[in-house]
């Protein structure tokens, strides 16, 4: 697996931590998608997905979580080293294929971060 697993320790999980990546992170929006991105003390990456009850019912809301973390998994590269990594579907989101949730993600990620 190595490389292109979703390992356990990758993943952001309290609600602590997430509250203070609200508060201390650096917000990146496109069409559908936010993205906080903020340092942690373990140099690695993790991520975090949000998605609100606002953006459909429980399938929908796994298949946005599901096309994320797929996302995550297959172009790691993109994501900075030793930086949490939260992204949150917004309300009302349409239905998007995998390729049309990769190019809007990779378009977020490929700008720079003004920290």
């Amino acid at each position: 697996m190595g490389k292109k697993s979703y390992r356990k320790l990758e993943r952001i999980i309290k609600t602590s931590r997430f509250r203070a990546i609200y508060q201390q992170g650096v917000w990146k929006a496109s069409r559908n998608f936010t993205t906080i991105t903020c340092p942690n003390d373990q140099g690695i990456k993790r991520l975090g997905v949000t998605v609100s009850k606002k953006a459909g019912n429980a399938v929908r809301r796994n298949r946005i979580k599901r096309l994320i973390r797929e996302f995550f998994r297959l172009n790691k590269v993109l994501f900075p080293e030793g930086y949490d990594v939260v992204v949150m579907a917004k309300k009302d989101i349409p239905a998007l294929s995998y390729q049309e949730t990769c190019r809007e993600l990779m378009e977020l990620f490929e700008r720079k971060v003004k920290a």
